[in-house]
């Protein structure tokens, strides 16, 4: 089986709503003139692909986006300066669950994150209680900083996992002016790249 990932395409999004709104309890439903608002600020939104068939997708959203989910809001005023980059949501298709596509996702996602911010950030619900999330982030290094209850009344865990290649990359690049030399893979992103296919080129 092979998977591969690329940036979402509008073409998706009737797709990707379903799957979205078919995932099950441990994923917030969304409606489409919400989801085409996550494609248009998402700085990370990338699909899974299996033999040409959408098995799953992640968004990333970046402090500066224009979205009010209560979680993000709540990362956009506790976390550090610098910035971060939240995981909105990861979604993978029953068909293709156990099949290694959220590990995939999380693996791309942190490679985009750890070159550019000090911070991933996500959330899980614990009532009711999501242990499979729990257990994945909870064994990827993430930590809790704090909970709250959301308007629906259900509780999550806010938790953040520390980058330190980032601490590499401000260091040598961002705090000496260097910022122009960074490769491009670690520079741009889907919104920056100006229609470009950011996402081919690759690192050394």
């Amino acid at each position: 089986m092979t998977i591969a990932l690329r940036d979402i395409e509008t073409r998706d999004l009737d797709e990707v709503l379903k799957l979205n709104n078919e995932a099950g309890k441990s994923i917030v439903p969304i409606e489409a003139e919400r989801l085409a608002q996550l494609e248009r600020v998402a700085r990370y939104f990338r699909v899974a692909e299996v033999n040409g068939q959408l098995a799953g997708f992640l968004v990333g959203l970046t402090r500066e986006a224009d979205y009010d989910s209560p979680n993000f809001s709540w990362f956009k005023h506790h976390c550090a300066d610098e910035g971060f980059l939240y995981i909105d949501r990861v979604v993978v298709s029953s068909n293709f669950r156990r099949h290694g596509i959220g590990r995939v996702l999380y693996s791309d996602v942190l490679s985009f994150a750890e070159v550019r911010f000090p911070v991933l950030s996500c959330e899980v619900f614990i009532e009711p209680r999501d242990d499979v999330s729990l257990i994945f982030f909870g064994t990827n290094d993430f930590t809790e900083v704090g909970q709250q209850v959301l308007p629906n009344q259900r509780q999550v865990s806010l938790m953040t996992k520390p980058l330190k290649p980032f601490e590499f990359v401000k260091e040598t690049y961002l705090d000496t002016g260097r910022r122009s030399q960074l490769p491009a893979y670690a520079r741009e992103d889907r919104l920056s790249a100006g229609g470009g296919n950011w996402s081919d080129r690759k690192s050394a």
